[in-house]
């Protein structure tokens, strides 16, 4: 049981933290070493876990499914969730595109800064969980904290970037762009399974709960590692691992990772009455 040290990726619009990483761009470190995480859950470790703090509106973006990727970038597809940590009033996400396009009037809207009337925009608010398939078009917009679970890649294809003078990959994005156009759920039901990876909610209501590290999905690529990693949503206390006989304390936005055989309970601190932890399979 340890806690996680992100990679700090500074961007255009905000950062992104890499809480939980061994790809090679980046990869995130145990704390109490700081040893990196390739050297303690290996080095094809099926996810990658983002804190995400978007100031300013993301560009407008795809990524690949499996086979595209694995053929034309030689690495995995990235299809990834968004849970919202915050948001500030009137927030919204695009979240696909607003009817069916073809690739030519798509290929048009790029090209004429027309791209924005295609788009789907939906409102979100703390708590709020969507699924984001690759081949979706979306963007994270300015004013959301987020926590971002996907597939182990880095691939991204931007279509639209706001005027910002980045490189845009629009043929590669048209080639993998697909109508799907995601609904928040608002907010999440604490639950959530695809073939990538599942997410489990649970709320921590007195001192000695223990906590299950069993998904449903027991097929869960990263459960198969014999690792989840843990997410404090809110609260603060400690976390005691019987099987370890050590114990850490965790506050708000901390990550820790565990083997699927610990035995860990919670103590709250004495002014907490909730801690709510985000397990991450």
């Amino acid at each position: 049981m340890f806690k996680t040290i992100p990679y700090v990726s500074e961007k255009v619009w905000g950062y992104e933290n890499w809480i939980v990483s061994t790809h090679k761009v980046g990869q995130s470190k145990r704390a109490d070493d700081n040893k990196s995480l390739p050297e303690i859950i290996g080095e094809d470790y099926p996810l990658l876990i983002k804190l995400i703090q978007a100031n300013e509106t993301l560009s407008v973006q795809v990524h690949p499914e499996d086979d595209y990727a694995a053929k034309v970038e030689n690495t995995y597809g990235k299809t990834e969730c968004w849970y919202i940590l915050d948001a500030k009033p009137d927030a919204t996400l695009v979240c696909g595109l607003n009817k069916d396009y073809t690739r030519e009037e798509l290929s048009a809207a790029i090209e004429n800064n027309t791209l924005d009337n295609c788009l789907k925009y939906v409102p979100v608010e703390k708590g709020d969980f969507v699924f984001i398939p690759a081949g979706t078009v979306h963007a994270i917009q300015g004013g959301l904290r987020i926590l971002e679970i996907q597939q182990p890649s880095d691939i991204t294809y931007r279509l639209y970037d706001w005027g910002r003078p980045r490189e845009i990959h629009i043929e590669k994005g048209l080639d993998v762009t697909k109508a799907f156009a995601p609904e928040p759920e608002k907010p999440f039901s604490k639950d959530f399974s695809c073939n990538y990876f599942s997410l489990l909610q649970q709320d921590i209501k007195s001192s000695g709960e223990k906590i299950s590290l069993v998904p449903e999905n027991k097929s869960s690529p990263a459960y198969q590692t014999g690792f989840v990693s843990l997410f404090v949503l809110s609260g603060s206390g400690k976390l005691f691992s019987k099987t370890e006989n050590k114990e850490i304390d965790i506050k708000p936005e901390d990550t820790i990772i565990v083997k699927t055989n610990e035995e860990i309970v919670v103590n709250l601190d004495s002014n907490c009455e909730n801690l709510s932890l985000m397990k991450i399979f």
